[in-house]
């Protein structure tokens, strides 16, 4: 019988978009295809600048009566404001969520994990497997305390939850990466089910489309693990003493420690083939591509 964790999400709020304009609104606004979803489903997505890089991320879960954008607490009223000045005349109803409705993440440590969760949870305003990977588990939205007490779970802190997520490889706005400075792409949005390259126009599409067609992403977030521990976040990672990219989140293990870096994917290669150790401060680390990307390292590059 799996042992099930759970941590309430207490750095994440929940804005409740409705109104007879939702869907359309939302659609002509975020990477995500929203008219695709159906009632109780899920998708990663952004809103971005119209130059394509990432203004804010979220989950967004579909409601009989409209929909839930998930997103960290950090930013939640500035993304209200945001939603606001795009509406215009728009019949849109834009609501933060008061802080004991929140977030709870449900999850298993085993390969496996997120395969028998259960997805109905009584009281639950959303209760769904993550839509960027099944195995980060569920994510049920709604009163938070109460619907703790239903879980028949043990109850984790939310480094837990996020040392779950970075031994998935899955980065996140805020933790990994700063908003309005990388592409989709680099945060490997397209890869976990957060962009969509069917739909029509949305703000910084054509940016996106392009990188995407012409296969021009050269950073990527990336695992890395160590025997020691990582320093703090945005701490450069080097190869043969220069950056090649920028460490993200990090968390200590039995073994030392995993993380997440946004690196330059052609240095990586060469460093791999030159035998050049990759530092991180004081760390040496190892590089490691998720289980889930479809990228791979290119041929090594002599460019800068």
């Amino acid at each position: 019988m799996p042992t099930l964790s759970y941590a309430p999400l207490s750095d994440r709020s929940l804005i409740r978009v409705g109104g007879a304009d939702a869907q359309h609104f939302l659609q002509n606004l975020v990477t995500a295809d929203i008219d695709g979803m159906k009632d109780g489903g899920a998708s990663a997505g952004a809103l971005l600048t119209p130059q394509g890089k990432i203004l804010f991320d979220f989950l967004i879960y579909r409601l009989e009566s409209g929909y839930l954008l998930d997103a960290p607490s950090a930013t939640a009223a500035d993304l209200v404001k945001r939603l606001t000045f795009y509406r215009l005349r728009a019949k849109v109803d834009l609501e933060l969520l008061p802080e004991n409705v929140g977030v709870i993440a449900l999850w298993d440590d085993n390969p496996e994990a997120g395969k028998g969760l259960d997805s109905d949870v009584d009281g639950a305003l959303s209760a769904v497997t993550d839509p960027r990977l099944p195995a980060l588990g569920k994510r049920i939205a709604g009163p938070v305390v109460e619907l703790a007490l239903k879980l028949l779970a043990t109850a984790q802190d939310l480094a837990a939850y996020d040392r779950h997520r970075i031994s998935m490889g899955v980065p996140e706005g805020l933790k990994d990466y700063d908003y309005s400075d990388i592409f989709p792409h680099d945060a490997d949005l397209d890869q976990l089910g957060g962009v969509s390259f069917s739909k029509g126009c949305y703000v910084g599409q054509e940016v996106v489309s392009r990188m995407h067609h012409r296969g021009s992403a050269r950073k990527r977030f990336v695992q890395i693990e160590s025997s020691d521990a990582l320093p703090e976040k945005g701490t450069d990672i080097t190869a043969g003493g220069k950056s090649i990219g920028a460490l993200g989140s990090s968390a200590l293990t039995d073994d030392g420690a995993v993380g997440l870096a946004l690196l330059r994917l052609d240095k990586v290669a060469q460093a791999k083939d030159n035998g050049t150790p990759l530092q991180c401060g004081d760390a040496e680390i190892l590089v490691k591509l998720p289980d889930w990307a479809s990228f791979s390292l290119p041929e090594p590059s002599t460019a800068d």
